[in-house]
């Protein structure tokens, strides 16, 4: 909780707020019973004349009406100071997970950020409403319960030191027997969001395949798994009231007979009637707010975890850093790697890449080919800095990506990747993530290029057809070419086809491949394909395996020198593929 405070920002003063009117209610509330003992005792007396009654009833009123207000004036800024905290909480999540690499991400499943984000943030929610509101409230009540009744009541009070004792040891002894069940829930909920998205994202397979009563199955166990520890600290807690029942009795009981035994044997002397009536009542504030405590106590211990789920996802440090006076301008799309190697982590056991050495110069087309696992798609991310080298270098423009404004690089490097990205918004908004502030024309010209225009115009709102959640409503050609045209907008200096071109026909990936050639001539492209077809008639085509660089050269020099290349050629050609 004290990492997360600095997220409170401008919230200070509704909190703030919220402890003064709480202080008041609970000062109001414990004047109550000692205006009412006075006057019970004065009517036993009968010296009491209608003026006085009616002061006292306007007096009590007032109080009445007066911690009514303050009480709900507490619940109005406890909730404007919990919500706005919650919101500030979401955001520098947000913005802290935006800054992670995804190295850093992960770390953290997306089942996981998403808990978070949600249940975790409402706990940490309610927990600080229950901080400044009841928190404040309860003990404020205690501790001026416990004056007021030693005040009036004297030997009477003594029941307090048998049932505060007992209370407050059960309810402490509840609330640690809980704890372990509230903290493996949320690790259940993260299996659960987890199979939800699983299960939505793969619907088509799923139904493909039939799995449903699996999924199902699958379904039920992480639910089924929540509700047993939620069943299992829900019947501890639940404890509570049954203990609070007893203490109240047994305080009553003890009360009643020894106060009335007092008064009866003193004559009103040693206590009277208002003196008992008043201490039933602040034993009974006492006993309340001791439960409203250990439910305090519950809450926080339960939000503590969400805190420090929440306060992991803060304490993550980014591990690729910016220099103080980074470069922030790309001169041109040339590519040096000198020396890579390079692993997804440092505890990994082999490189991904290793002894990397390529130059590409600017505006050549590079064709990438290589078998399935052959860290093609790893050799082009580090090029925007998506993940960093361990051992040597790249450059781009003739400067090392690490001493490059990320922003400044990544505006300058445009990806498209075979797994494409679309979303929920129409095609120019999505078409706008390459350039916000791109024209008509523009786009237009750019789907042009990506052979995306043909289609769009079809569309009954053409550029104004809102694309569904994940791209649902566009065929995997129809989204990559999207994607195309979105990296085109950027205008970069380095264009990288990762695969992008896998689910269109030969006729249009040619077509693509052509307009490149005539429109974006001065732009840096890599074409990584499973197709000789895509790569032919690059300037460079490099052959990946296990990693490394087999070999380089054009189509014809890699056909006389490069027995990887020839096999995967005439693979395709024989089987008939042009």
């Amino acid at each position: 909780m004290f990492r997360l405070v600095k997220s409170i920002r401008k919230y200070w003063m509704p909190s703030i707020l919220t402890v003064f009117f709480m202080i008041c209610e609970a000062a109001l509330e414990t004047i109550v019973p000692y205006i009412t003992a006075n006057l019970v005792n004065s009517l036993r007396t009968g010296v009491v004349d209608m003026d006085y009654l009616w002061k006292t009833g306007a007096l009590l009123g007032g109080i009445a009406l007066t911690s009514l207000f303050c009480g709900g004036m507490g619940g109005y800024t406890a909730s404007m100071a919990s919500t706005g905290f919650a919101k500030n909480v979401r955001g520098d999540m947000m913005r802290k997970i935006q800054t992670f690499t995804f190295h850093n991400i992960d770390k953290f499943s997306t089942a996981s950020l998403v808990t978070r984000l949600t249940t975790d943030v409402s706990n940490v929610q309610m927990a600080y409403m229950m901080i400044i509101r009841i928190a404040i409230r309860a003990p404020l009540m205690l501790a001026f319960s416990i004056f007021m009744a030693i005040y009036m009541g004297g030997r009477l009070a003594l029941a307090f030191v048998v049932v505060v004792p007992v209370l407050a040891f059960g309810l402490i002894l509840i609330a640690v027997n809980a704890m372990p069940s509230f903290r493996r829930v949320f690790k259940r909920y993260d299996k659960l969001n987890e199979s939800v998205e699983e299960n939505i994202r793969g619907m088509r397979v799923v139904k493909g395949f039939s799995r449903e009563e699996y999924e199902k199955e699958k379904f039920f166990n992480a639910s089924d798994s929540i509700r047993k520890d939620f069943t299992r600290a829900e019947r501890i807690v639940g404890l509570n009231m049954p203990l609070m029942q007893f203490c109240m009795n047994f305080n009553m009981i003890f009360v009643l007979f020894i106060g009335s035994k007092l008064a009866i044997t003193s004559g009103g002397q040693t206590i009277d009637v208002g003196q008992v009536s008043a201490m039933l009542t602040y034993g009974v504030q006492v006993l309340l707010n001791l439960m409203m405590l250990s439910m305090i106590f519950v809450m926080l211990m339960m939000s503590a975890e969400s805190a420090r789920r929440i306060g992991e996802v803060y304490a993550e440090v980014p591990d690729m850093k910016e220099k103080d006076d980074p470069v922030k301008e790309v001169a041109d799309g040339s590519i040096v790697f000198q020396d890579v190697n390079f692993k997804y982590s440092d505890e990994a056991k082999r490189y991904a890449l290793f002894d990397i050495d390529l130059k590409i110069p600017s505006g050549a087309t590079v064709g990438i080919l290589g078998s399935t696992g052959s860290s093609k798609s790893s050799l082009v991310q580090l090029i925007p800095r998506l993940y960093d080298v361990q051992e040597g270098y790249v450059k781009v423009g003739g400067v090392d990506v690490r001493d490059y404004d990320l922003t400044v690089l990544r505006d300058n490097v445009a990806m498209v990747l075979q797994k494409n990205v679309l979303f929920s918004g129409t095609i120019k908004e999505n078409l706008r993530w390459g350039n916000p502030d791109a024209t008509d024309e523009e786009m237009i010209e750019a789907c042009k290029m990506a052979c995306a225009d043909e289609f769009i115009e079809r569309m009954p709102d053409k550029y104004d057809t809102f694309i569904e959640q994940g791209g649902s409503n566009v065929s995997g050609g129809q989204k990559q070419r999207l994607c195309i045209a979105r990296a085109l907008l950027k205008k970069p200096k380095i264009l990288i086809l990762d695969d992008s071109t896998s689910a269109v026909d030969t006729k249009t990936d040619a077509q693509i491949r052509e307009a490149f050639a005539n429109y974006i001539p001065d732009t840096t492209k890599i074409i990584i394909a499973q197709r000789v077809a895509s790569v032919e008639n690059a300037d460079i085509i490099i052959v990946m395996n296990n990693g490394s660089i087999e070999c380089t050269g054009t189509h014809k020099e890699l056909m006389e020198n490069s027995e990887i290349y020839r096999e995967i050629y005439e693979s395709q050609t024989m089987g008939g593929e042009k």
